[in-house]
């Protein structure tokens, strides 16, 4: 294959894009290894971390400001050279629904793009509930990031959406880290050790700011 033929070749070849997105509060290393094992696996060319600004599932609940989420986000994932973080969400107002994400994110980097969400397995149950789920499965592929016991729910949710389901909801293997950002919220607050479960620039940041106390 001689140069030009290659140059041709990687300019039909479509661009592969993943979402991590959730409310990080704070991001751990469990969010770190399933993103960058989907990463490998799927051979995407980047992965953006969008932070949520209101999640809707959380309208209720108490969450940490988006801007310390934000900045432990942009402190988790800066060593990876294909991590990026986005602000799309802290930027629009209401909840943060997936499928207003997903279009812009579409309008930004082209309909030929493939978007590849990345979601734990918990998530997966929920997906029937989305907002727009169906136009949202047109519009992108879901990966499930699998743990004991959750291959059979995952693959209900798929049977659930038939031909859509099985075309763009997939699940991966990735390893096995039991860790909860709400486990390290507590941990914070009873004053319980979190190095090595999150990143050393973010335990710093969490500590700095006195935030989880």
């Amino acid at each position: 294959m001689d140069i030009i033929e290659r140059q041709i070749n990687m300019a039909q070849a479509k661009a592969k894009v993943g979402i991590m997105g959730g409310t990080f509060d704070p991001i751990h290393i469990g969010h770190l290894v399933t993103a960058e094992a989907v990463r490998i696996e799927y051979n995407l060319d980047k992965v953006l971390f969008i932070p949520a600004s209101n999640p809707p599932h959380k309208l209720q609940s108490l969450v940490t400001p988006a801007i310390h989420r934000y900045i432990m986000t942009i402190l988790a994932t800066y060593s990876n050279p294909y991590f990026l973080v986005s602000a799309l969400e802290l930027e629009r107002s209401g909840p943060s629904y997936t499928v207003d994400t997903v279009r812009a994110l579409i309008d930004c980097y082209g309909a030929s793009t493939e978007l590849y969400f990345i979601t734990g397995a918990d998530a997966v149950k929920d997906l029937p509930s989305w907002q727009n789920i169906d136009e949202l499965l047109e519009l992108c592929f879901f990966v499930a990031a699998t743990r004991p016991g959750s291959i059979s729910y995952i693959d209900q949710v798929i049977k659930q959406f038939g031909t859509k389901g099985r075309h763009s909801i997939q699940r991966l293997a990735t390893p096995e880290l039991e860790i909860s950002s709400t486990d390290i919220r507590e941990r914070v607050k009873k004053g319980r050790s979190i190095k090595y479960i999150v990143p050393e620039s973010v335990e710093d940041y969490i500590y700095k700011e006195g935030l989880y106390r």
